[in-house]
């Protein structure tokens, strides 16, 4: 099992566990992990395509990403779901907590992310 995969297992063993004396903060904690899991699968494909920019802030490797990929959706998706996961790491007043379901489509963007990684 990948460290990404690992990963994003925890963040799924998260969601079964959901308690709700710990509501705002499961869903946070969830989000935590998904968005390691996506920039070690980002920093993976770098290495795996002997590209040197994994050193780069995640943020320019999404689009650098975007720039050098002929499926223009995935990209766009990882990217949309850091930005999501990004904003949801962080408490803001007013503001809930990402929803289970929200949180497993992440996990799915990043697994198909990872997943021609797995196999290459």
């Amino acid at each position: 099992m990948s460290d990404t995969q690992a990963t994003l297992q925890l963040a799924r063993d998260l969601l079964r566990r959901a308690d709700p004396s710990t509501a705002g903060l499961w869903p946070r904690a969830a989000a935590l992990l998904i968005r390691q899991a996506l920039e070690e699968a980002v920093d993976d494909y770098w290495r795996a395509h002997q590209l040197p920019l994994d050193s780069l802030p995640t943020q320019a490797q999404l689009v650098c990403l975007r720039m050098m990929s002929t499926d223009g959706v995935r990209p766009l998706q990882l990217n949309q779901a850091w930005g999501a996961l990004s904003r949801a790491c962080h408490h803001h007043p007013y503001e809930l907590a990402p929803t289970a379901e929200e949180l497993s489509a992440w996990i799915e963007t990043v697994e198909r992310f990872a997943q021609p990684e797995a196999s290459a």
